[in-house]
């Protein structure tokens, strides 16, 4: 299968999947397509039960397909780069302390519980697991994705201010949640954990990502300036996102946090000098379009994954049981700051509940699952991980504007 067939197939799902969720679901869009193709799989999976597909086929191409390489290498740099663009850096600045608070310490302490958690529930199944793959399932589950909150947020009427809250978070500790991930496995294949070496490495990722997204910021900034031709500022914008990602990751530095700082200057930096009325409407309506795309392309994607997984009763016990522990650690990292430091948060018990149950896994939590050495413990974590996301998609974001409402 070609590049240019496979793209064909993804954009006629696409196309249909959005038709007839918008002519008879009439769900959120990321939740229609995730919904339908999550069905297209699971017939798929069962066809062999009741007619002749090549099922063993359909998943060789899947996996030859290299989904995790497509989803963090091609699509996240684009989607960040777009959530961030479309995004006020005035409101995320009023929720700055609690988005700081969730995005950095709010991965590390997800991180560690969901690590504990899981350990402890692989051993009431007689599974001895190494605990660093424990925290690797933490680093991975533990970031809300930014591609599903900013997709279903725009159609659950929850508070404005708990919506920055929510979306600046999912922003942020997408990038630190990738660090956190990449950090332990480095250790993990050096064999020994090190804290000051995984020190080093985080702060090489985080600081050095952020650093490269404020100077390639600033420097489309200029360019942008310079000229008045919306189709040239356009193009500059989608070469700055495909360059500047690929160099981050070539250096070792975090690409995801990088596009989120780039897009935010972008979008609020002195826009009335680097771009004119017509270009500012241009390159908004571009890259949202190209976001709705895109969108549409992940959520397809990451539903196909059920179809390459191999399912076990104990694994497939641990995935339903891994959703628990994850909403556990959720509510654990959203109360403990806001019953310890009231003050600082400034959250009421509302808001706290809101952004308990908002922070919704997606994409990048099975593309980090995906990119994992193949092992029997890398199936059981893409087994844990597949559930959790299906569960955040479905569940929590049909029910996010319940819960906004209650």
């Amino acid at each position: 299968m070609n590049i240019y067939f496979a793209l064909t197939i993804l954009i006629c799902l696409s196309a249909g999947f959005s038709y007839i969720n918008q002519k008879f679901l009439k769900l959120p869009f990321v939740i229609g397509l995730f919904f339908l193709s999550t069905v297209l799989s699971l017939l798929v999976i069962s066809s062999k039960l009741w007619m002749d597909i090549p099922i063993d086929e359909i998943k060789k191409y899947i996996e030859f397909a290299n989904i995790d390489q497509i989803i963090l290498n091609v699509l996240l740099g684009f989607l960040l780069f777009a959530g961030s663009l479309h995004t006020n850096w005035s409101n995320l600045k009023e929720q700055i302390k609690p988005i700081a608070i969730f995005a950095l310490g709010g991965v590390l302490l997800s991180t560690i519980i969901v690590a504990i958690l899981f350990y402890g529930l692989s051993l009431a199944f007689n599974l001895h697991i190494n605990f660093i793959y424990c925290l690797i399932f933490g680093s991975l589950i533990s970031p809300t994705d930014p591609i599903a909150v900013l997709g279903i947020l725009k159609k659950a009427k929850v508070p404005k201010k708990t919506e920055y809250t929510i979306v600046g978070e999912s922003l942020f500790n997408d990038g630190v949640g990738v660090v956190v991930y990449i950090s332990l496995l480095d250790s993990l294949s050096n064999g020994t954990f090190s804290f000051a070496h995984f020190g080093i490495l985080f702060v090489k990722e985080a600081v050095g990502g952020i650093l490269m997204g404020f100077g390639l910021g600033y420097l489309l900034y200029l360019l942008m300036k310079s000229v008045d031709h919306y189709e040239t500022e356009i193009l500059l914008t989608i070469a700055f996102v495909m360059a500047g990602y690929s160099f981050c990751n070539y250096l070792h530095l975090s690409g995801a946090l990088s596009m989120v700082v780039m897009g935010l200057m972008v979008g609020n930096y002195k826009v009335n000098i680097s771009m004119s009325d017509i270009t500012q409407e241009y390159i908004n309506k571009f890259w949202e379009l190209l976001d709705v795309i895109l969108n549409a392309i992940l959520f397809i994607i990451i539903a196909f994954v059920i179809i390459v997984i191999d399912f076990n009763f104990t694994y497939l016990a641990i995935g339903i049981l891994s959703v628990i522990l994850v909403l556990v650690s959720r509510l654990v990292v959203v109360y403990l700051p806001h019953l310890v430091f009231p003050k600082l948060l400034k959250l009421t018990s509302k808001e706290a509940r809101i952004i308990g149950w908002g922070g919704l896994r997606g994409g990048l939590s099975l593309a980090l699952a995906l990119s994992l050495p193949t092992s029997e413990t890398k199936n059981l974590l893409l087994i844990a991980t597949y559930f959790c996301v299906l569960f955040s998609i479905i569940i929590q974001g049909l029910t996010i504007e319940r819960v906004a409402k209650s």
